[in-house]
């Protein structure tokens, strides 16, 4: 299986940025052995398809409806017919922010599905969730929650511990590992064999730094990265270090 790295830029951006960001992708060596996709803000979508060369496109939110007078909503189809080829579901932020629910996920989950797109479907327990030793419970149950009426084709799943995410704290290698075992487990005894054939990618404070050690994991399949997305050169680090790591 080859490894996926995608960049969730999150509200971060700017014309300025993506042109910088694109001339230094450029310039940076061609990656093997790795599916890399950029999601951008919404706004940029089109811009990015156009001045980023060898990265797939992404979006990082898309309406649980297909249509209607949902003011600010954007659809699958919609995403579909600018050429996005995944759209990450269920973010930590889109579940705390805007209160999302497992329910809410899964119609999503379905809807981008069957537009063709592939549904990073993001589940991951809190500080006290880990502290209280429930983050296996938790995850579980938000994963088979997020999933119901899913189908398992264009399925991936990324696992974010929240008390991870922005923070600059990272899970350790074997805390991945063993929730990324977790959630394999999960999905064989959902969907059966074909559960093992879903990437399971981590996100929560990816950097170069750490990058390669996750990435010798045999449970993590790539990342979900943040904030060093938005750097060229660090992004392309972490993708090279995936591929690295699945070679």
């Amino acid at each position: 299986m080859a490894g996926l790295v995608i960049a969730n830029w999150k509200m971060h951006g700017s014309l300025e940025l993506i042109a910088e960001f694109a001339q230094e992708w450029r310039e940076l060596p061609q990656l093997s052995g790795v599916n890399v996709v950029l999601c951008p803000p919404a706004p940029y979508l089109g811009v990015v398809s156009e001045a980023v060369e060898g990265i797939v496109l992404g979006a990082q939110n898309s309406a649980d409806r297909v249509e209607g007078a949902l003011t600010g909503e954007v659809s699958s189809q919609m995403l579909s017919e600018l050429g996005c080829g995944y759209v990450i579901i269920g973010h930590s932020e889109r579940r705390s922010l805007f209160s999302e629910t497992d329910a809410q996920v899964a119609v999503k989950a379905q809807l981008a599905i069957a537009q063709g797109l592939h549904a990073v479907v993001c589940v991951g327990e809190t500080l006290e969730h880990r502290d209280a030793d429930q983050q296996d419970k938790v995850v579980s149950e938000q994963l088979l929650g997020s999933l119901a009426e899913v189908p398992w084709e264009k399925l991936v799943v990324a696992y974010e511990p929240v008390w991870a995410i922005g923070t600059g704290r990272t899970a350790t290698p074997a805390q991945a590992e063993a929730m990324h075992g977790v959630i394999k487990g999960c999905l064989r005894g959902h969907f059966g064999d074909a559960g093992a054939d879903i990437p399971v990618i981590y996100g929560g404070s990816v950097k170069p730094e750490n990058a390669g050690v996750l990435f010798e994991c045999d449970n993590i399949d790539g990342a979900l990265v943040g904030g060093a997305s938005l750097n060229a050169n660090s992004f392309w680090h972490i993708a090279s270090a995936a591929s690295a790591g699945r070679a």
